[in-house]
């Protein structure tokens, strides 16, 4: 089982890779080196190990096509995602397209999620944290204490 946690900073060399750090890649799983991007819903990238993303393909896909906001889901969901293999280096190369999307030049902020990892352009993620601790104590009673 992959569980991805804690932050790393890096920086995409020249081609746009990115040296994925060793506490990531000792996670992923045993002879895995494919990986799938995904653009996430904030202006972040996703990655998974194959094996993880197969279990939100198999969620998304089930939806039915019948209904016009699964299929939105659909569309957008699977269109924003690239297959990317872990060279011998340790390295992803990340689409340009997909730089973009997340802001994303040089300096990155590697965030784990648990089964999967963000990607972010460190001022972007800066934006996203919630800086006051009291907020997140409220957030975090909301939605555990169910």
């Amino acid at each position: 089982m992959t569980f991805f946690t804690s932050e790393y900073e890096s920086k995409l060399d020249a081609k746009g890779r990115l040296v994925l750090p060793s506490r990531i890649k000792a996670q992923l799983p045993e002879g895995d080196t494919e990986l799938v991007l995904r653009k996430g819903f904030e202006p972040c990238l996703i990655v998974y190990p194959l094996t993880e993303f197969k279990k939100v393909f198999a969620r998304i896909s089930g939806l039915s096509e019948f209904n016009e906001e699964y299929r939105q889901l659909q569309r957008n969901f699977f269109s924003g995602t690239a297959t990317v293999e872990l060279d011998g280096s340790g390295r992803i190369l990340i689409p340009k397209n997909m730089l973009a999307y997340a802001g994303i030049d040089r300096e990155v902020m590697l965030v784990g999620m648990g089964n999967k990892i963000e990607i972010w352009n460190p001022e972007n993620y800066q934006k996203y944290l919630i800086q006051n601790p009291a907020e997140l104590s409220k957030l975090a009673q909301k939605h555990l204490e169910q």
